[in-house]
């Protein structure tokens, strides 16, 4: 088994007008696309999307996928097994294949662009109660009790200390 997670990812776009997120019939099944942009300086302007399907199995996370109400452009980080479905095409009766992941576990992300400031990249705000100066670090280089913010673990030879 290959354990897989994914965070900041996004719901895909249904295809052919069908919803992003399917639920089987009976309600004990979930399917979707996730995809990620990454960036490659052969593709056209400098990224290309990664895509892959998602299933889910499990009664308990359905149904909590259902209530979340997840929907196309959902920013989610997940985990689940890596696998791939393995079919035989109708036409040229050819052996295919596709990556799937089996879902296990599913939160909302925070990401994406925010839609107040139109650009996603751009830094948020200082907070507006910072934090007093009694909790503030020590003026010198090191903590109380003489902590340095590093201690080795068993001793010598840290590769910090190189």
């Amino acid at each position: 088994m290959l354990k897989f997670f994914a965070n900041d990812v996004v719901v895909s776009k249904g295809t052919n007008n069908n919803p992003a997120v399917k639920f089987s019939e009976k309600g004990d099944f979930v399917r979707f696309r996730i995809g990620a942009k990454i960036y490659d300086t052969r593709a056209e302007n400098n990224h290309r999307w990664v895509n892959l399907t998602v299933k889910c199995f499990d009664a308990v996370l359905v149904d909590r996928i259902r209530k979340m109400g997840l929907k196309e452009g959902s920013h989610i980080a997940l985990s689940g097994r890596y696998d791939e479905d393995v079919w035989e095409d109708e036409q040229t009766k050819t052996k295919k294949s596709m990556p799937v992941i089996i879902l296990e576990e599913l939160e909302y992300c925070i990401g994406g662009s925010s839609k107040n400031s139109g650009d996603g990249n751009k830094a948020t705000a200082a907070p507006q109660n910072p934090m007093p100066n009694s909790a503030a670090a020590p003026e010198s280089g090191a903590m109380s009790g003489g902590f340095t913010g590093y201690q080795p673990y068993g001793g010598g030879n840290s590769f910090f200390n190189m």
